[in-house]
Protein backbone atom coordinates (compact mmCIF):
# COMPACT_ATOMS: atom_id res chain seq x y z
CA UNK A 1 0.00 0.00 0.00
CA UNK A 2 1.23 3.39 -0.62
CA UNK A 3 1.57 5.45 2.09
CA UNK A 4 0.24 9.05 1.97
CA UNK A 5 2.44 11.85 3.40
CA UNK A 6 1.51 15.74 3.92
CA UNK A 7 2.62 18.09 6.09
CA UNK A 8 0.97 19.23 9.28
CA UNK A 9 0.01 22.04 6.96
CA UNK A 10 -1.98 20.61 4.48
CA UNK A 11 -3.64 18.27 7.28
CA UNK A 12 -5.11 21.18 9.13
CA UNK A 13 -6.71 22.69 6.04
CA UNK A 14 -8.68 19.23 5.14
CA UNK A 15 -9.22 18.14 9.16
CA UNK A 16 -11.08 19.97 11.53
CA UNK A 17 -9.21 20.85 14.77
CA UNK A 18 -10.18 18.24 16.70
CA UNK A 19 -9.67 16.00 14.07
CA UNK A 20 -6.20 17.29 13.48
CA UNK A 21 -5.17 17.22 17.41
CA UNK A 22 -6.52 13.53 17.28
CA UNK A 23 -5.37 11.67 14.34
CA UNK A 24 -2.27 13.96 13.32
CA UNK A 25 -1.22 14.50 17.18
CA UNK A 26 -2.11 11.67 19.26
CA UNK A 27 -5.00 13.33 21.57
CA UNK A 28 -7.67 11.13 22.51
CA UNK A 29 -11.35 12.29 23.19
CA UNK A 30 -12.89 12.41 26.46
CA UNK A 31 -14.58 8.89 26.91
CA UNK A 32 -18.48 9.21 25.76
CA UNK A 33 -18.11 12.21 23.36
CA UNK A 34 -17.80 11.04 20.39
CA UNK A 35 -20.02 10.70 17.70
CA UNK A 36 -19.85 7.37 17.30
CA UNK A 37 -19.64 5.91 20.89
CA UNK A 38 -23.08 5.10 20.92
CA UNK A 39 -23.93 4.63 17.11
CA UNK A 40 -24.85 1.25 15.14
CA UNK A 41 -26.03 2.13 11.90
CA UNK A 42 -24.66 -0.56 9.52
CA UNK A 43 -21.68 0.67 7.72
CA UNK A 44 -18.09 0.65 6.82
CA UNK A 45 -14.99 3.35 9.34
CA UNK A 46 -12.89 5.02 7.22
CA UNK A 47 -9.39 7.08 8.12
CA UNK A 48 -10.83 10.38 8.31
CA UNK A 49 -7.42 11.84 6.99
CA UNK A 50 -6.69 9.21 4.29
CA UNK A 51 -10.27 7.74 3.93
CA UNK A 52 -8.74 3.73 4.05
CA UNK A 53 -11.37 1.41 5.08
CA UNK A 54 -10.88 0.77 8.84
CA UNK A 55 -13.26 -0.97 10.59
CA UNK A 56 -17.33 -2.44 9.73
CA UNK A 57 -20.08 -1.93 11.98
CA UNK A 58 -20.52 -6.27 12.12
CA UNK A 59 -17.46 -6.03 14.21
CA UNK A 60 -18.41 -3.13 16.65
CA UNK A 61 -19.67 -3.95 19.96
CA UNK A 62 -20.56 -2.02 23.22
CA UNK A 63 -17.69 -2.06 25.46
CA UNK A 64 -19.06 0.54 27.93
CA UNK A 65 -15.63 2.68 27.48
CA UNK A 66 -17.08 5.76 25.82
CA UNK A 67 -15.26 5.02 22.73
CA UNK A 68 -16.11 3.00 19.48
CA UNK A 69 -15.31 -0.34 19.96
CA UNK A 70 -14.01 -3.14 17.22
CA UNK A 71 -12.97 -7.03 17.91
CA UNK A 72 -11.76 -6.90 14.10
CA UNK A 73 -10.65 -4.36 11.40
CA UNK A 74 -11.77 -4.87 7.82
CA UNK A 75 -8.27 -6.01 6.67
CA UNK A 76 -5.18 -6.52 9.04
CA UNK A 77 -3.01 -5.07 6.82
CA UNK A 78 -4.72 -1.56 6.82
CA UNK A 79 -4.08 -1.14 10.54
CA UNK A 80 -0.47 -1.42 12.16
CA UNK A 81 0.32 -1.74 16.15
CA UNK A 82 3.01 0.65 17.72
CA UNK A 83 4.04 0.51 21.12
CA UNK A 84 2.98 3.38 23.17
CA UNK A 85 4.87 4.49 26.54
CA UNK A 86 3.18 7.93 26.66
CA UNK A 87 1.19 7.81 29.11
CA UNK A 88 3.28 5.69 31.59
CA UNK A 89 1.84 2.39 30.79
CA UNK A 90 2.67 0.09 27.79
CA UNK A 91 -0.34 0.16 25.55
CA UNK A 92 -0.61 -0.81 21.84
CA UNK A 93 -1.38 2.57 19.70
CA UNK A 94 -3.22 1.53 16.52
CA UNK A 95 -2.97 4.00 13.38
CA UNK A 96 -3.84 3.94 9.79
CA UNK A 97 -1.36 1.90 7.62
CA UNK A 98 -1.73 4.10 4.63
CA UNK A 99 -1.78 7.71 6.56
CA UNK A 100 0.19 7.13 10.11
CA UNK A 101 -3.11 9.10 11.30
CA UNK A 102 -3.29 7.91 15.10
CA UNK A 103 -6.88 5.71 15.44
CA UNK A 104 -6.61 4.43 19.52
CA UNK A 105 -5.35 1.78 21.30
CA UNK A 106 -5.86 -1.90 20.99
CA UNK A 107 -6.07 -4.51 24.40
CA UNK A 108 -6.49 -7.72 24.96
CA UNK A 109 -9.79 -8.21 26.80
CA UNK A 110 -12.56 -8.05 23.83
CA UNK A 111 -15.02 -10.51 22.96
CA UNK A 112 -14.60 -13.91 20.98
CA UNK A 113 -13.40 -14.73 18.20
CA UNK A 114 -10.13 -12.13 18.65
CA UNK A 115 -10.54 -11.31 22.07
CA UNK A 116 -9.16 -7.89 21.00
CA UNK A 117 -10.84 -4.89 22.05
CA UNK A 118 -10.06 -1.90 19.61
CA UNK A 119 -10.77 1.42 21.13
CA UNK A 120 -11.23 3.87 18.82
CA UNK A 121 -11.58 7.77 18.21
CA UNK A 122 -14.46 8.67 16.71
CA UNK A 123 -12.68 11.99 15.32
CA UNK A 124 -10.27 9.96 13.35
CA UNK A 125 -13.43 8.17 11.83
CA UNK A 126 -15.56 8.62 8.83
CA UNK A 127 -18.71 6.62 8.77
CA UNK A 128 -20.20 5.26 5.06
CA UNK A 129 -23.56 4.04 5.58
CA UNK A 130 -23.43 0.93 3.34
CA UNK A 131 -24.84 -2.55 2.47
CA UNK A 132 -22.84 -4.37 4.17
CA UNK A 133 -22.40 -7.07 1.07
CA UNK A 134 -20.36 -4.61 -0.31
CA UNK A 135 -16.86 -5.85 -0.20
CA UNK A 136 -13.47 -4.35 1.15
CA UNK A 137 -12.02 -4.13 -2.57
CA UNK A 138 -15.27 -2.06 -2.81
CA UNK A 139 -15.11 -0.11 -0.33
CA UNK A 140 -11.69 0.72 -0.94
CA UNK A 141 -12.53 1.71 -4.41
CA UNK A 142 -14.54 4.38 -2.55
CA UNK A 143 -11.61 5.64 -0.16
CA UNK A 144 -9.30 6.27 -3.65
CA UNK A 145 -12.13 8.61 -4.74
CA UNK A 146 -11.40 10.83 -2.14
Amino acid sequence: MEKIRKSDEEWRRLLTHEQFRVARQGGTERAFSGRYDDFYEPGIYHCVCCGLPLFSSETKYHSGTGWPSFWEPVDPEHVVAVKDTSQGVVRTEVRCARCDAHLGHVFKDGPPPTGLRYCLNSASLKFERVNLRVSVSEAEEFSHQK
